[in-house]
């Protein structure tokens, strides 16, 4: 087996294995049916499964509403172009001025109610 053949053949390899890669990074986790858990799923389970809440209440009726961030908002970044023509020492140039403003996308969040048993009443995805 020649170089060339070597290389084509490990080029190959390499290319299978970067798009197995890719694959396998995109594929999707299944969907948590919360319908499902209404009920039956409690804090603790909650806690041990998504990490302890980024925010969470107690009502005076020892409801418990906590709220879990899935989706980080990031900066959605927009440039401006701004062009004209101006004097530049009496004589005409054209211009332009660049601008970067980045604004925030929005972030999303799981809440989930629990009763005063501690068992999930309600679930719903919050966007802020």
């Amino acid at each position: 087996m020649n170089s060339l053949a070597i290389h084509r053949s490990f080029g190959r390899l390499l290319a299978c294995l970067i798009f197995t890669f890719c694959i396998a990074g995109c594929a999707n986790h299944p969907r948590v049916d919360w319908n499902s858990r209404i009920g039956s799923f409690t804090f603790d389970q909650a806690v041990i499964e998504l990490g302890p809440p980024d925010k969470s209440a107690k009502l005076t009726d020892g409801t418990t509403v906590a709220e879990w961030l899935t989706v980080r908002g990031d900066a959605q970044p927009s440039f401006h172009v701004h062009s004209g023509i101006g004097l530049y020492r009496n004589y005409p140039s054209t211009f332009w001025i660049e601008d970067y403003v980045a604004y925030p996308g929005p972030s999303w969040y799981l809440r989930l109610t629990f009763g005063p048993d501690s068992k999930l009443n309600a679930w719903k995805r919050v966007v802020k």
